[in-house]
């Protein structure tokens, strides 16, 4: 039987975590990005089908082929973030069903089957993103996702001539808590959820 974490654990990871869009000039190692991974690949997706594929862009010359395809201060959030993470999905994500669901022939349900395919991939190569995001909370980092950038400009950068396709960005390091603005509210319970 599992405990309820602490509540040090829980404001770190939901209560007092904050969307960052300002940075600190402290780097994120490579070692630390792929333990927050190692973390995150953990979380459920339908049949193990882990859609979910990740480009760490952290080099100037990586940073500069990214800002075309961004939107209005997104340009900045990047630059200054020691990491940007694309995260996107792998529309070939079936292809290692039989390794990662063995249990039956979880392949044979998507080839050909794009309606399945789409909707696989993009509920659960988001659900694994959040998972990322958490994870890399709990590991002392701080991150700020976004929608703003043009996801057809950054496959044709990124992963042009593969089955990768871009989701969301997501900017990783250690967040500047003095640029942060006062925290929006959220739905109630009663707001948002009903129980039947």
């Amino acid at each position: 039987m599992h405990t309820a974490l602490a509540k040090a654990d829980l404001q770190q990871l939901f209560t007092e975590a904050r969307t960052h869009h300002a940075w600190l000039d402290e780097p994120v190692s490579d070692a630390l990005l792929k333990e927050v991974y190692d973390l995150a690949k953990w979380g459920p997706t339908s049949a193990n089908s882990t859609p979910m594929r990740m480009l760490f862009v952290k080099s100037p010359a990586a940073k500069e082929k990214l800002r075309p395809a961004l939107l209005g201060s997104n340009v900045d959030q990047v630059k200054a973030a020691p990491v940007t993470a694309i995260i996107a999905y792998d529309e070939k994500f079936y292809e290692e069903l039989p390794r990662l669901f063995p249990a039956f022939d979880a392949k044979s349900m998507f080839v050909g089957n794009e309606p399945l395919i789409k909707e696989t991939e993009m509920r659960n190569g988001s659900l694994q993103g959040a998972y990322f995001m958490l994870a890399a909370r709990s590991l002392g980092l701080d991150v700020g996702p976004m929608s703003g950038f043009n996801n057809a400009t950054v496959d044709q950068a990124f992963f042009q001539g593969t089955s990768w396709k871009s989701n969301f960005l997501c900017n990783i390091g250690h967040g500047d808590n003095t640029k942060l603005h006062p925290r929006g509210p959220r739905l109630t319970f009663e707001q948002a959820c009903k129980i039947v």
